[in-house]
């Protein structure tokens, strides 16, 4: 089975409002390192099975997320 995943999504005010704010304030980051955090982030805390492809789905999330916590900007 293939599953088309496509990001198109409407955020509360609040959570715009704080997004905007952070991004301003933090410079080297940006909209979709944010978002690749974030949703890495949920995945690893909501798995639930524990099969061999969960597992390597696990360990793949928690490497986009630490790659994109620690991530460098060309800036040092």
């Amino acid at each position: 089975m293939n599953t088309s995943v496509s990001i198109l999504a409407e955020i509360p005010e609040e959570i715009h409002e704080s997004l905007k704010h952070y991004l301003e304030t933090h410079p080297n980051w940006d909209q979709d390192r944010v978002f690749a955090a974030a949703l890495s982030l949920f995945l690893l805390q909501n798995e639930s099975q524990k099969t061999p492809q969960s597992s390597y789905f696990y360990r793949a999330c928690a490497r986009v997320y630490l790659e994109t916590l620690f991530q460098q900007t060309d800036e040092g």
